[in-house]
């Protein structure tokens, strides 16, 4: 009886020490398995580090995020935006814009006013001619752009394809000027309205334009959408500098047509080319 007791007792320590055996065998091969994985994710991020620094020897634009200021000239009147760009890829990248522009009529003309100041001449501030409104406009886009060519080297030219679209803001601001006052010799600034349309609209009348001070607090808001579609040459000399020329078409679109022009037609859907300059960061 003590024999098999015995007997027993060493069978169950040799199970144990075969059990304990087995959970370090299996400890060891997770614990082989993680560093396994490890070791995989950290040569995947070196592989990917070295196919990016080979990329940019060739000419590749590679970031995370960048940021550019523009300044655009259209055929229609000028503006200044800002883009924000998100690379998804290394041949698209995502875009985010705000523009703020004015937009002229084709048939605005700049006038000056002669008068005499004792022996000399001196000329007015500048007015448009039956100008009713400036039209100005606040622009947001989304949008994407396309890498058609890297640099060649760092000193290259990258030419990328960029379009977007979003909604627009048109903003009336009413259009003042200073006349004289029913021939007394003093002069006062008036905007066009229907008990002042005889003296704001006779050029004889008109002494000079009043610039910016006026109409900020009489703006009126028109929705609109917009489009554009534009080519881009980078010729930043290194890959964190953004400078370069964009070219390109706009089309925008409001639910009324703004007032610009009393005498002449006035349009609610624009088309226009224009050229940007532009300067930024990548990082």
């Amino acid at each position: 009886m003590k024999k098999g007791i015995n007997f027993l007792s060493r069978f169950l320590i040799i199970q144990f020490l075969m059990f304990l055996m087995m959970q370090g065998l299996q400890a060891q091969d997770l614990s082989s398995g993680k560093k396994s994985e490890r070791e995989k994710r950290k040569q995947e991020r070196q592989d990917k580090i070295r196919e990016m620094i080979r990329q940019q020897e060739e000419g590749a634009l590679i970031f995370n995020k960048q940021s550019v200021y523009g300044l655009k000239l259209n055929t229609d009147g000028w503006g200044f935006f800002f883009e924000k760009g998100t690379m998804k890829t290394v041949k698209l990248t995502r875009l985010f814009s705000v523009e703020i522009a004015e937009k002229r009529h084709p048939k605005e003309q700049r006038l000056s006013y002669q008068f005499g100041v004792g022996n000399f001449i001196q000329l007015g501030t500048p007015y448009v001619y039956g100008k009713q409104n400036t039209f100005y406009q606040l622009k947001i886009g989304f949008g994407q752009q396309r890498l058609i060519g890297g640099k060649t080297n760092k000193n290259g030219v990258a030419v990328q394809w960029s379009y977007s679209g979003g909604p627009s803001i048109g903003i009336e601001r009413p259009y003042y000027v200073k006349v004289f006052d029913n021939g007394e010799g003093a002069v006062e600034d008036i905007r066009y309205s229907k008990q002042d349309s005889v003296a704001f609209l006779s050029p004889g009348n008109i002494v000079q334009g009043t610039g910016l001070r006026y109409g900020w607090n009489q703006l009126k808001f028109i929705p609109g959408l917009h489009l554009r579609s534009a080519i881009r040459f980078d010729y930043g000399r290194f890959n964190e500098l953004v400078s370069g020329i964009e070219v390109g078409v706009s089309a925008e679109f409001y639910t009324r047509t703004p007032r610009m022009m009393l005498l002449n037609k006035n349009e609610r859907f624009f088309f226009n080319s224009y050229i940007a300059f532009l300067l930024g960061r990548r990082k």
